[in-house]
Order: C-alpha cells, then structure tokens, then sequence
C-alpha cells in the first residue's frame, strides 16, 4: 500500500510543494509514496507546477477506510460460458462457495453460489441443456468419436435404456441423446440427425456406427461413465448463466467507505459480497471477517497537525509521519511516529533539511518547489515568521535553479493573487481554517493579492457572505483578512459576537470601522491567531 502525502484542507503553495517534495524524498528511500492534496490547487501552485513542469498532485477526498482497502478475496471470475459442473469444481479446489460470472472485460455479469446450484439440482430443467460442445467433453472427460460441432447444444436430453421399436420415428434434430450399447438406437440417432449422441460405458463402438455419423453429420461422443451417472450430471453442463443471479446483486465500489459497508452488511445475509471499480470490472469479494482487521491507510501529513484541518476519515487512517511548522494541535496516534515540528516560515524548508540529513539529491524540480513554497509562506522572507534558516535554505536551492528570486516571486504572487472573475465564496475559501481558540469556534479566511480594490470594490457584499457565514457556522469571529503584499499590510472584514474584539486585538482606533489597514500583519500563524487568542482570553 502506497503511503499518502498531504498537506492542510483549501491548501496553499507551502502544502502543496512540501507535500510533493516529501512524496518525493519518501520514494529515494524505498518508500512508495503518493503527493495529495485536499482541494483544488490554488493558482499560485499551479503557477509553479507549469513553471517547472511538475506533475499535479493527486486530489482526494478522504482517507477512510473503503472496501479497496480490505483485505478482500481475489478469486478468479468465470465466463457465462462456464458449466455449471465446471463451476462447482472450482468452488471445491479452491475452498470458495461463491463466484463472479464476468465477461472478456471482467465486467460483472453476475453471481453463483453454491444455493444457486443446489437450487438448480431440486427445481431445474433436468431435461434441457444448453450449453457447448468442449463443457461435456471436459466434464465428462469425454472422447470425439464423431463430427464436434462448434455450436452450441441446445435441445431436449433423453436417455433411451428401452427397446428401441419405441423410439423409432420419435426423434429429431432438437434431441439430444444418451444411450449405452443399444445399436439399434445410435443408428436410428443418427438417421433422425439428432444435436449429439453420448454413448456411455467406455466401450468400443463399431467402426461402421461412427462412420454413418460423420456421413450424417451427428456429433458422437464416448464418455466412460454409465448412463444412470451420466443422465444425473448432464444438466449440470449447463451454462452457468441458466442459474446465476444477475439482479439486485448486493455489491460494493472500491471506493465505498467502511461505515457504508457495514450498514450493508447488518441488513442482509450473504455470504460473500462483491467488489468492483467504476467500470464494473469484478475485484474480489468481501465478507463480514474481512471487516474485522481492515487496512488502514497510512498518512504523512505535511504542513499541519490538527484534526479539523486535515482529511475527512483521518482517524481511521495510520499517521506515520508529521512534518509541519505551525503550533502542536489535537492529533494523536496509538504509536511513536516521526514528527519534525520547527518555528521557521515554511514547512519545505524542515523538508529540505530532511533531504540534507538523508544525503538525497535534489532535482531542479524538486529545487524548485521547495524555494516556491518557501518565498510564497514567507512572503518573500518579509512574514514575521521567516527565519534564517528559511533564507539560508532558499539561497541553497537557488544555486540548483540560479533564479531571480525576487522577480519569480512578483510574478508568482501576481498570477496567483489575481481575483478577477472568482465569486466572493471562492475568494473567501481560497485559505479559509477553523480554529478553537480560548474555547470559541473561530474561522479566519485570508486571501494575498495585489488587486485590493478588486475585495474591497465589493465590501458590503463581502460584509453579507461573512455575516451568513457567521450565523451558519455559529462562529464567535469570522474574519477575512486581505493582505497586500506590496504594503506590506491587511485590511479586516469581520462579524464578531462581541463587538470590541478586532479592534482590541489589533489595535484599531475605530471600532466599527469594516476594512481598516492594519500596518506589518501578513501572518495569520504568527500574528492573527496568537493576537485574536491573548484578546479573547482577556475578554472572557
């Protein structure tokens, strides 16, 4: 199972290049790893993903436990074409009492159980057969005397043990015919051009009888078996299709989640279950044992360490690692696990000192996604947050690329923070994250740009979408914080239940004032949240 890399919900340039470049660092180690992301890709990103030529990240939703991740039985599908004596042979070897029916796609067609068969031995048609010439030969290990035809055998069996006066003028081309050493039969068998004559016993049949099929174009088969045997298996050459169930099959996606499986589980009563992917193509099959135990997905998490934060199921899955730059959160693992938290800007510069402390190369690709996630988290080094080690590592990764840092940022930062053409919903969720902070449910959006006419031309509109928000969410503070890069500086829009906050935390004169600058606020980590969270414990 291939481990997943992936960085915080509505993810930015330092999740998602850190995520890559983790998956990455994992991959030189001999650890097959996968880079995901929990949202679209931002345009910044996706600037630097065209930049240079790297591949998109994997979009996923959660990382719940589903069905592809049990461990689920992967027995062989058979063919429609399959006997059903063929079928329960199968069942027999390989200890298994249920079968997919599939087509030369593996598509799924339907499924036989060991019921189905029994069922057919009690209620079937023990006097028609349907099925190929090759079923009755290999079921009964059967020997061409005569003419194999390739078309299917289609007609009504009879087994004639009597005398053969009453017989005669009785058959037809529909019959089919099992019989032992009565000549007197085969022969009129044969001038009657019945499908197919099976000839039990084993015995040697004179020449002059095969002969007089091959004239009349009869297919003859001997089988060694003796008629009573034969006549109680021969409806069992049948085609499986004959009795196999192919509606309201109870049957599981790949993806569907573990909850959804068991729901469906407790409300009925079979004994396998299966598995397909969004073609239909048959997988495997479950059954309620291999619920017990299931494979949890493992995970390392990159750029974050908090539950609300991060992927849907995340509690189902297995943490292996953390790699993150923001404060301790709630996450917690049954296990020691490896997790490298540092005070510095931006989580790809602790990945690129893990790429340092391995003695792992480092491609320009690579190179450049790191620095990327480094310039855009410290603003380009001007974020309260930057540290040297942020600066240091930057200057190294650019003596891979010999880049103008600072002109790559400016265009970084002007094609990423274009809001032209975006709704107020997709402004406002483009860094949107919840926090609990002095026990109040707090949601801060905040959105960099160098167009800041383009948010506050659209203030009181803006005003509403965060009042609805408030209400909805049932939030103490909702806060949209637009930072311009150029001044260096935020404008706030906000809805607060208590009416002094935002101006107390961040000392603004005005305490109604909507969209007042806040000069040197760029960080939400360093200064916002630990601002809001000494105000709001000061309040209470």
């Amino acid at each position: 199972m291939s481990t997943l890399v992936f960085g915080h919900k509505n993810p930015d340039t330092d999740s998602v290049m850190s995520a890559i470049a983790t998956a990455n660092l994992k991959n030189k180690l001999g650890v097959k790893a996968i880079p995901c992301v929990l949202g679209d890709v931002n345009r910044e990103s996706e600037y630097v993903l065209n930049y240079f030529k790297i591949r998109a990240p994997k979009q996923i939703d959660n990382v719940k436990t589903q069905a592809k991740d049990l461990n689920y039985s992967s027995i062989q599908g058979i063919t429609p074409c399959t006997s059903i004596l063929h079928a329960y042979r199968i069942m027999e070897r390989e200890n298994f009492r249920t079968l997919a029916v599939v087509d030369a796609t593996q598509k799924l067609l339907g499924i036989l159980t060991m019921k189905d068969i029994a069922m057919g031995l009690i209620m079937g048609d023990f006097y028609q057969l349907h099925t190929s010439i090759d079923n009755i030969i290999n079921d009964f290990n059967a020997q061409v005397l005569a003419c194999k035809t390739d078309a299917d055998i289609n007609g009504k069996v009879s087994v004639i043990a009597y005398y053969d006066d009453t017989v005669k003028g009785t058959l037809g081309e529909d019959d089919i015919i099992i019989v032992g050493d009565r000549y007197n039969v085969i022969e009129d068998a044969i001038a009657s051009r019945v499908q197919l004559i099976i000839v039990t016993g084993g015995r040697e049949l004179p020449p002059k009888y095969i002969e007089l099929a091959e004239q009349h174009q009869v297919t003859m088969l001997s089988v060694a078996d003796d008629t009573y045997t034969v006549s109680k298996l021969i409806n069992q050459c049948n085609y499986v299709t004959s009795i196999m169930k192919s509606k309201d099959i109870v049957k599981f996606y790949e993806c569907d989640c573990l909850d959804d499986i068991k729901d469906a589980l407790m409300s009925t009563s079979y004994r396998n279950y299966p598995v397909i992917n969004k073609e239909n193509q048959f997988l495997g099959f479950i059954n309620k044992k291999n619920l017990l135990n299931p494979e949890r997905k493992q995970v390392i998490l990159v750029d974050h360490n908090e539950y609300h934060q991060s992927a849907e199921g995340l509690d189902e899955a297995e943490i292996v690692e953390i790699i993150d730059h923001h404060k301790i959160g709630d996450i917690a693992t049954s296990k020691p696990i490896s997790f490298r938290n540092m005070p510095l800007g931006s989580t790809c510069t602790i990945v690129y000192q893990l790429y340092r402390e391995m003695n792992i190369d480092i491609t320009p690709e690579i190179a450049g996604a790191l620095l990327a996630g480094i310039v855009s988290d410290t603003l380009l080094f001007k974020s309260p947050t930057t540290t040297q080690l942020d600066k240091k590592a930057a200057a190294e990764l650019n003596d891979i690329l010999n880049l103008d840092i600072g002109r790559f940022a400016m265009d970084m930062f002007k094609y990423g923070t274009s809001l032209e053409g975006q709704s107020i919903e997709e402004i406002f969720y483009k860094d949107f994250k919840e926090f609990n902070l002095g026990g109040r449910r707090v949601g801060i959006a905040q959105v960099f740009t160098m167009d800041i006419e383009e948010v506050l031309g659209r203030k009181e509109a803006f005003l509403d979408f965060i009042g609805q928000t408030h209400r909805n969410k049932e939030y103490y503070l909702t806060l949209l914080v637009i930072t311009d890069i150029i001044k260096e500086g935020s404008y706030l829009l906000y809805q607060s239940d208590h009416n002094h906050l935002v101006a107390m935390a961040f000392n603004i004169g005005d305490e109604d004032e909507q969209g007042a600058f806040v000069a040197d606020l760029v960080s939400r980590k360093k200064q916002v949240v630990p601002m809001l969270t000494e105000t709001i414990n000061m309040i209470k």
